[in-house]
């Protein structure tokens, strides 16, 4: 000994810390491609989705791509600060219009991405 106490560690377990409990961001790619005859009708449904859309309390980014390469090949960018602003932006009237033409306009592939490694 070097004539100071010996300090013991505490056995009793601390309890973990709670974090206050973050919204998981949700985010969509939907890749739509135009019907033959059909691919201006499909532009016009997809700007009129824009500004509604940007306009949503819970939407963080709704963003329209075209493809160079296949012009009939459209990208939407959409990311929600959790799952509640996704099934608001889906009762919306904007989104309810959309649905009910996009069958006839398009063929359409939603890909629902979880974060991994984002900024």
């Amino acid at each position: 000994m070097t004539g100071g106490a010996l300090r013991l560690r505490s056995t009793v377990p601390t309890q973990p810390r709670k974090n206050p409990v973050m919204p998981t961001h949700v985010k969509t790619v939907a890749i739509l491609t135009g019907h033959a005859g059909k691919v201006a009708e499909l532009r016009q449904l997809l700007d009129a989705m824009l500004a509604p859309s940007r306009a949503e309390p819970g939407n963080l980014r709704y963003d329209l791509w075209q493809d160079r390469d296949e012009p009939a090949r459209f990208v939407l960018d959409e990311l929600y600060v959790d799952a509640d602003a996704v099934v608001a932006h889906s009762a919306s009237p904007h989104f309810q219009t959309y649905a009910s033409k996009i069958v006839d306009l398009a063929d359409r592939t939603a890909i629902p991405l979880t974060p991994v490694a984002v900024a």
